[in-house]
């Protein structure tokens, strides 16, 4: 080469040892050669971008994964390999990857696909490098396709799903089951306790049956003895005095045997309400009608009424709450007392007061009015087996009624209970 400077010609030569450009030349093809292999042999797709996102290089495998031939990507955007749905936002993320560009996993968290020539996306792994040469800034893909993956980690879920089903499944039955189990024993214990409570009844009532029946009983025997030696016309009232007495022993041992009847059927849960409509004053007078045969010398029992002429309630349950109220009140009354009966319906309730001017309560007797057998300290010398208002509290709870009691030594009591008389209100058994 000549070059002319300052009015004078210079010639330049250039001496190489061919030899070792020979080397050069034969270590870089196999460089390349090694790169190729590297590149196009990797079981892995591989794309490399510049910086405006377009496809520099791209390996076989990659060509493969996306069913492209290689002069249909190259110089193409990126984008054209991701699903149309989610190129705008691939964009913007590229952008800024470029400006803070550092190897790392794409998407870490995500859900990553891609599309192939045909439209049909799969799920993608990708994990980004960079490097950057005098030609400028390029950036590598390197792109898994994990649909077998996928595939197996949505059977592994589907099979913990159906897995924790099973055991959440299992775990309810187990639960089922101990409740049942735990209700069961409950059911036990509660019969046991029922059986006991019968048996400590059977046990009161020999107790109290050998004591209470043989007073009626021998009177009823001896008076039986003695009318047949009243046989002159002249001494009908004397036998008339002993039938007497004979029929009011029976009374007391019929009474007494319906009480243990009674009891025996609350306490076995066989009593279930019969609700009708009924016309209140009708019913309650032929209840009065009836207690006239009880009541002491000179005795009166006086009934009112008020508001609505029928009530819905069970009238056999209502006769022998009412009843045994009245017989209570005829029995700790003088001769001579008034025995007062109200009923009223008010406010959608039915009301019945029972009021005396008897030998009345104590306080300390009123706190065990209604336990089975309680007897008031001041009834000893009267008959009763203490069963009567335990009777009258439990029919009035299937009633879904409220009872209340007031009371003073030698005053006298009056008991109140509160039903609902409207069917709408009434609670189903």
């Amino acid at each position: 080469m000549i070059i002319q400077h300052q009015g004078q010609s210079y010639c330049f030569f250039r001496i190489t040892d061919s030899q070792s450009d020979r080397r050069y030349k034969l270590q870089l093809s196999k460089e390349l050669q090694r790169f190729g292999a590297l590149f196009n042999y990797a079981s892995i797709g591989i794309i490399v971008t510049n910086q405006d996102g377009e496809i520099m290089l791209i390996n076989d495998f990659a060509l493969q994964q996306f069913d492209y031939r290689r002069e249909e990507l190259t110089g193409k955007p990126i984008e054209q390999l991701i699903p149309q749905r989610l190129q705008q936002k691939h964009i913007g993320h590229r952008e800024r990857y470029n400006a803070a560009p550092q190897s790392r996993p794409m998407g870490i968290g995500l859900d990553l696909f891609a599309v192939r020539r045909d439209g049909s996306e799969f799920p993608v792994e990708i994990s980004l490098s960079h490097y950057s040469n005098e030609e400028g800034h390029f950036v590598i893909a390197y792109i898994s396709n994990i649909t077998a993956r996928k595939k197996a980690e949505d059977k592994i879920e589907r099979l913990n799903n159906e897995l924790e089903g099973m055991v959440e499944e299992r775990t309810l039955q187990l639960r089922k089951a101990l409740a049942d189990l735990e209700a069961s024993k409950e059911e036990l214990t509660q019969a046991l306790s029922r059986e006991k409570e019968l048996g400590d009844l059977r046990s009161r009532f020999v107790s109290m049956a050998s004591h209470e029946f043989r007073t009626p009983l021998s009177t009823i025997l001896s008076s039986a003895f003695l009318v047949k030696h009243y046989a002159a016309d002249g001494e009908q009232p004397v036998r008339d005095k002993h039938i007497q007495r004979i029929v009011n022993s029976v009374s007391f041992l019929t009474d007494t045997l319906n009480d243990f009847l009674s009891v025996g059927k609350i306490e076995e849960g066989k009593l279930q309400p019969r609700y009708t409509t009924f016309d209140i004053e009708d019913y309650f007078n032929t209840i009065v009608q009836e207690m006239q045969e009880l009541i002491k010398e000179n005795q009166i029992i006086r009934y009112q009424h008020t508001g609505a002429t029928e009530a819905w309630l069970d009238p056999s349950l209502l006769r022998h709450i009412s009843m045994n109220l009245l017989g209570n009140a005829i029995k700790f009354s003088h001769p001579g007392g008034t025995i007062e009966m109200f009923t009223a319906v008010e406010d959608k309730q039915f009301i019945l007061t029972i009021k005396d001017n008897g030998i009345g309560m104590s306080q300390e007797d009123q706190q065990h009015l209604y336990e089975r057998f309680y007897r008031g300290t001041n009834v000893s010398n009267i008959q009763g087996t203490g069963l009567g208002l335990h009777i009258v509290q439990k029919y009035s709870e299937l009633l879904n009624g409220a009872i209340s009691c007031a009371s003073e030594l030698g005053v006298g009591t009056i008991f109140t209970i509160t039903f609902p008389a409207d069917p709408l209100n009434v609670r189903s058994p």
